[in-house]
């Protein structure tokens, strides 16, 4: 009896840094394909896939520099998630105590970030922050943040892993 227990003895591995970034990339994918197919599916994003030809051809840049400036947009738009997310607070407290809305600090994120990925021809990301410049509705506002999260994790998910475990530290860092 005691011989079927022999699976206790042998040791647990704690999952690599390659395990979990192939974990947030399957989850990122899972999730981009519900939202982009169910309630975002007007915006026609849900079978897209990023090229960099596309960009390198009408920027004239070559193909390492792309690549770079993806992995800084990438980056760039997991930290602002966390500024998204303040703002949408501050957005749903105004909503809850019946004052008016000021959009305007969200959509300039918004449009911020719109203006790096039509630069660099990243097509979700365009019609996803077009929306969040847009639309009014809440919470098809958080519905397109996070849209917009898996979409740069599933572009680039070892650049969006070291972002997110990066904004960790810091944050465990802080008082």
């Amino acid at each position: 009896m005691l011989e079927k227990l022999n699976f206790l003895k042998k040791t647990i591995e704690k999952p690599t840094e390659e395990d979990d970034i192939a974990f947030l990339q399957k989850s990122a994918q899972e999730v981009c394909y519900k939202l982009l197919s169910g309630k975002l599916a007007h915006l026609n994003i849900q079978n897209y896939n990023y090229d960099t030809k596309e960009a390198v051809a009408e920027l004239g840049l070559d193909e390492e520099m792309i690549q770079q400036l993806v992995d800084d947009y990438v980056a760039q738009i997991i930290k602002a998630i966390l500024q998204f997310d303040e703002y949408m607070q501050q957005l749903k407290d105004s909503q809850e105590n019946e004052r008016i809305l000021d959009y305007t600090p969200f959509r300039e994120l918004a449009h911020k970030n719109l203006g790096v990925a039509r630069n660099l021809r990243i097509k979700d990301a365009e019609a996803l922050l077009y929306e969040l410049m847009k639309k009014d509705d809440l919470e098809y506002l958080l519905i397109c943040l996070e849209a917009l999260k898996v979409c740069a994790i599933k572009l680039r998910p070892k650049c969006a892993y070291d972002t997110i475990k990066l904004i960790k530290v810091k944050n465990s860092l802080s008082f």
